[in-house]
């Protein structure tokens, strides 16, 4: 009795398909660079803002940012945690530019100006914006000394305390100042902490 052939079956692989990403849209609007009085930055962003919901423009008017980083600054031997501005005196405002769009920003209280060519404002370009944000979005406070190079300075901690001296440099990333004290007659470099040290 011969062995019969068993029939071979045919396996389809089955292939599962991937859906196509869905393209991001890209936000609406242009960035443009709006100058405001000196200090009134908030004020100023605040109401747009207002403006920009009394008027129906939120079709037309879609961001207004105030760019800041974090700062410590040390006062009185104590640090202090708070937000500079990174452009003191400017705003941005993401925009579709038109008429309206236009004269709601323009005559808002406390803007000056759009900044520009002439009386056409002009966007900033994407890799300016995205350069701003980063800069904004980095939590590791910065120092920001409250003396300058050759300033003479007290010492009021540590083992100079109360001797006096000048600023040689000042490292506000990592708070520190490196100060020249005379001892025995010679300027001797002493590296301090900002909180070391006191303007006279």
């Amino acid at each position: 009795m011969s062995d019969q052939a068993q029939p071979t079956e045919n396996k389809q692989e089955v292939k599962t398909e991937t859906p196509p990403a869905t393209p991001t849209t890209p936000p609406k609007g242009r960035w443009f660079v709006v100058h405001t009085y000196s200090g009134h930055e908030n004020k100023a962003s605040a109401a747009l803002r207002q403006r920009v919901d009394a008027m129906r423009l939120t079709h037309k008017i879609f961001e207004v940012v105030v760019p800041t980083r974090n700062i410590v600054t040390v006062k009185h031997g104590k640090k202090e945690e708070s937000k500079e501005k990174i452009f003191p005196g400017y705003i941005l405002v993401r925009m579709d530019l038109d008429d309206d769009s236009w004269l709601a920003v323009r005559t808002t209280p406390g803007v000056t100006a759009f900044v520009g060519m002439g009386n056409k404002p002009t966007a900033i370009s994407d890799k300016e914006v995205e350069a701003i944000m980063q800069f904004m979005k980095i939590q590791a406070p910065k120092f920001k000394a409250k003396f300058s190079v050759g300033e003479a300075v007290k010492i009021i901690d540590g083992p100079f305390a109360d001797f006096l001296g000048t600023v040689e440099t000042i490292d506000d990333a990592h708070g520190k100042v490196r100060v020249l004290v005379s001892i025995f007659g010679r300027e001797t470099p002493v590296e301090l902490d900002f909180l070391q040290v006191s303007k006279l």
